[in-house]
């Protein structure tokens, strides 16, 4: 049997070198072409794949319903021995000297494959809950640095837990999704009484998600190393905030309306087999010691590179912030493991984002919260102009991959646009 994850596998489609997406990736995600109902599909280069029509003619070996579908979660439902199995049999269908029965078929293939600007995108999941965690020790200590005591940037219990907060999951949309700026209230500095209107100091956050693909039942704990069963796949999170909002009303509950306007999620969810080839040596954590617990075994970090680009309207594109999902001190395994600890229980389909991911040198921040410093430090544009947070009809896109041994596993884009408050 053919596996995936063979670094030396090539395809028969004609596909970039540099793509995001090349026969070792195989996300998944849903597509709709015309007046046809949405299908689960998966893309190799440019070509979107309709995997209903492959499981139809018997070419993958799973019910045709589970791809009939507008999201992914009843495939992802099905554990990872049946999703892993037919990762190998669609790289088998794909391979130069694999399995010729799609290549070999040229009707199918006039049905079933379509080039990806034929087609519409959808949201990839249902989420039926969303959890932001706050994992990323530069981002919570430059946080803490500016609105705190710098000598305390941290907060007491920073260190000894993934910090997280339930946000809304009905306002994730998926990249190319165009949002208007919240309102809201906020404090004007030296004033007695908030006012009400737009948001001022609008923000992204380069962020990650994964995804829940098994659940686990009320009561239960789901430990670290269980966590990688029940976690299907990552895809590209972006959590605009609207900071001025945010600051007002976050005490003593944390945020709300500064952070449940509008998320953004790339359209393809990767699966962790695909990222095997980019594990790291997680970071040093035996200062303080972590409780029993949240120990892990095994390389559970990923060398992803990402970067945030801002683009303003009608404008060029500007590189703004160039960051690694590896500077992160929690990792999914362990804010899983916290998330279970007391018995919750967690749904197909519910999405877990990392919190903004910064790094250790100010172009590798993650906000404009960060590069900007609170306002003090404009971000330089291409175009001569400059940004302290973002204004009415730029766009923000944040972009991810992992590149190792002449392999390159990538993410896509995504990307949204601020349009004005209504």
């Amino acid at each position: 049997m053919i596996s995936a994850n063979d670094l030396s596998l090539t395809t028969w489609l004609n596909i970039s070198k540099k793509t995001d997406f090349p026969i070792q990736n195989i996300p998944f995600g849903v597509f709709s072409y015309e007046n046809k109902p949405p299908r689960v599909a998966t893309r190799i280069g440019d070509t979107v794949i309709d995997l209903f029509l492959l499981a139809n003619e018997g070419l993958l070996q799973v019910d045709p319903a589970v791809f009939k579908q507008s999201n992914i979660n009843d495939f992802m439902a099905k554990g990872k021995s049946l999703t892993s199995a037919i990762r190998n049999q669609i790289a088998s269908l794909l391979a130069e000297g694999g399995n010729p029965a799609l290549r070999n078929n040229k009707t199918l293939l006039g049905e079933a494959f379509y080039d990806l600007s034929e087609v519409n995108l959808l949201m990839p999941v249902a989420v039926g809950d969303y959890t932001d965690f706050y994992s990323s020790r530069e981002h919570a200590t430059n946080v803490g640095t500016m609105f705190r005591d710098p000598e305390n940037a941290l907060l007491p219990n920073w260190l000894h837990l993934p910090v997280g907060y339930h946000g809304r999951a009905s306002s994730i949309v998926v990249s190319g999704t165009d949002f208007h700026r919240p309102k809201g209230q906020t404090m004007p500095a030296g004033a007695d009484k908030p006012v009400y209107g737009a948001c001022k100091l609008l923000d992204f956050e380069l962020e990650m998600g994964f995804v829940i693909g098994t659940p686990n039942q009320l009561g239960t704990q789901i430990t670290t190393k269980e966590g990688e069963d029940h976690i299907f796949g990552l895809c590209l999170f972006n959590d605009w905030s609207a900071r001025d909002i945010q600051k007002w009303e976050y005490v003593p509950l944390g945020p709300f309306l500064g952070k449940s306007f509008c998320s953004s999620v790339s359209p393809w969810i990767v699966t962790l087999e695909a990222l095997d080839h980019f594990r790291i040596e997680g970071q040093d954590q035996s200062e303080p010691e972590i409780l029993p617990y949240l120990k892990y075994e095994g390389h559970k970090r990923y060398d992803i590179q990402l970067e945030a680009v801002l683009q303003p309207e009608g404008g060029e594109e500007t590189v703004i912030s160039r960051s690694n999902f590896k500077n992160m001190y929690w990792n999914m395994c362990q804010q899983l493991a916290h998330h279970t600890v007391n018995g919750c229980n967690m749904n197909t389909g519910d999405l877990c984002a990392s919190g903004t991911i910064s790094g250790t040198t100010p172009d590798s921040y993650g906000s404009m919260l960060e590069l900007s410093w609170r306002g003090t430090k404009p971000v330089q544009l291409n175009d001569g102009s400059e940004r302290k947070f973002l204004k009415d009809g730029d766009t923000l896109i944040l972009r991810g991959y992992g590149e190792k041994d002449g392999v390159r596993i990538g993410f896509g884009e995504v990307r949204g646009t601020v349009l004005p408050a209504l």
